[in-house]
């Protein structure tokens, strides 16, 4: 069976409002064994919704509403959806009294705009909300057995209506299916080539169904088998993982979805190890990252942020003659800089950046994207170079994800 969500309000097609009942609705499905086909998001508009409402039950076994069910004239679930339906709306008595009740408790009149929250649409049953005063409502669509639900927009209100009123009722309408996900990560290829390596592989099979998602340096592989069972979901995502993990090799540092960040400091906390840092280029992103790692502090011991020569020379120690002669990005500074931040505070390891992450800057020899990523250890110290495509905010984050993706190279040997 296939869902679909549509989530009401204008305020949700602005950037300072994110629909977040989505992505907890998405995981609730999936546990259930329906598959999210389209999500969409309508402002407060009765026609627009109505169509949309519409044209989800002409792709979806189960469509879920979510939002603009209160009081005022903006709210408009109710009346859209039974235009879609082509049902009448109905009042309800028993619902209105049951809002004034709550409005008695809390001390406070109920005003007449409330009443518009006790209108159902014919054939639904109301679901009461004991988290506020917008009931939401279950509507049996047609005779193929398709479902509308309409359910209020505050997440708190959303999610024990959910499981109190819905999630029951709609696993007793499902056939027995389980949805099991793979969530992958690897480092240090394109989005392109990862995929040439890896389709002739997923390809052959339909299910499970594998997406590959990229972001800057990072990329993601889901896997998500359907089937009657766990046994044969785990069943089929083995047969198809244990044929592309040997294609990643070392390329693959996650299988459990957590990110290059967290990998990095739980590895050097099982070896009792401990990183620092200095960054030019990178401006504090890779000790962001780090630190953003809840118990970071037992592996980062800290970082310098050396912007200028003056600062590697003075804080770092890298050499006057280095600079000089070579300039701040290049390989022998890099050099220097991880050095200098591994003496400095003692650490196992520590990592330098330096680079041109534009739009100024570059040479002829080292263009704009050059960013060189020192890794200094207890015996070695190792440099290598990139070229980073994009603008200074993609560049330096490619360059903190590599930086990154070196050192834990560097732990595994």
């Amino acid at each position: 069976m296939f869902a679909e969500i549509i989530a009401v309000g204008s305020e949700l097609l602005t950037p300072q409002k994110i629909d977040t009942n989505s992505l907890w609705l998405t995981q609730e499905l999936n546990d259930t064994g329906i598959e999210l086909a389209a999500k969409s998001i309508v402002g407060d508009d009765r026609v627009r919704l109505s169509a949309a409402v519409q044209n989800a039950l002409g792709r979806a076994e189960i469509v879920i509403v979510t939002g603009g069910l209160g009081p005022t004239e903006d709210d408009v679930t109710r009346e859209a959806v039974a235009q879609a339906l082509g049902r009448a709306l109905r009042f309800d008595e028993k619902i209105c009294s049951a809002i004034e009740d709550r409005f008695r408790r809390f001390g406070r009149p109920m005003v007449e705009i409330n009443k518009r929250q006790a209108f159902v649409i014919d054939g639904a049953e109301a679901l009461p909300n004991d988290h506020g005063t917008a009931p939401g409502q279950w509507l049996d669509a047609d005779e193929q057995g398709r479902v509308v639900l309409l359910l209020p927009g505050p997440p708190g209100e959303l999610k024990a209506m959910w499981e109190r009123e819905c999630r029951s009722r709609l696993r007793a309408r499902v056939p027995q299916q389980i949805i099991r996900t793979l969530h992958w990560r690897v480092a240090g290829m394109p989005e392109s080539d990862l995929d040439q390596l890896i389709s002739p592989v997923y390809t052959r099979y339909t299910n499970p169904v594998t997406t590959i998602l990229a972001a800057a340096g990072d990329i993601q592989i889901h896997m998500r088998a359907r089937c009657a069972t766990a046994e044969e979901a785990d069943r089929l995502l083995k047969e198809v993982a244990d044929q592309i993990e040997p294609l990643l090799g070392d390329r693959l540092y996650s299988k459990d979805g957590r990110g290059l960040d967290e990998h990095v400091i739980d590895s050097l906390r099982r070896r009792g190890e401990t990183v620092s840092v200095a960054e030019s280029a990178t401006g504090g992103l890779v000790a962001q990252r780090l630190t953003s790692v809840p118990g970071s502090s037992a592996a980062f011991l800290g970082g310098f942020l050396t912007y200028t020569d003056a600062a590697k020379a003075s804080v770092l120690g890298v050499s006057e003659a280095v600079l000089r002669n070579y300039g701040a990005v290049s390989e022998p500074v890099a050099h220097s800089m991880a050095i200098g931040a591994r003496e400095r505070f003692g650490s196992d390891y520590a990592l330098s950046v330096t680079g041109y992450a534009g739009p100024d800057g570059g040479t002829e020899d080292t263009p704009i994207g050059t960013i060189f990523i020192g890794v200094a250890g207890t015996e070695s110290v190792e440099v290598k170079r990139f070229r980073f495509p994009g603008d200074r905010a993609r560049v330096r984050s490619f360059a903190a994800h590599a930086a990154l993706d070196l050192l834990r190279r560097r732990i595994a040997r």
